[in-house]
């Protein structure tokens, strides 16, 4: 069951690249480093301000949790910074749910780009 269990997570850890997971011991983070990921996206509204740091990936991923799963919003929180893109939660289930659906909407372009035109500027 362990080894089935560190399969999953192998899985899931691929899955969500170039996010990454951290299990605290009362709560879970999915967070990006990697921020010249996609850069694309931010580059379409440079013009704005948008420079595609760890706040504009929050703004980005705000923007995703109201259009697109507006039912965690309550459960998944962000605590961006310049650097780095952190979402968190207590709840291990809707974190996951979060940041594997971000993450495939980051991956088709023009669905984030519709997401990202309701995004502001943090």
């Amino acid at each position: 069951m362990i080894e089935l269990r560190k399969i999953m997570d192998t899985v899931f850890e691929q899955a969500i690249a170039p996010f990454f997971w951290v299990a605290h011991e009362k709560s879970f983070s999915a967070c990006l480093s990697n921020l010249d990921y996609q850069s694309h996206i931010f580059s379409t509204r440079a013009d704005e301000g948008f420079e595609g740091s760890g706040y504009d990936w929050g703004s980005l991923a705000l923007a995703f949790l109201e259009i697109q799963l507006p039912e965690l919003k309550n459960i998944v929180k962000f605590d961006p910074e310049g650097s780095m893109f952190v979402a968190y939660s207590t709840d291990e289930d809707a974190l996951k749910k979060f940041i594997t659906e971000f993450k495939k909407a980051c991956e088709n372009t023009e669905l984030i780009l519709k997401i990202f035109a309701h995004a502001e500027l943090d």
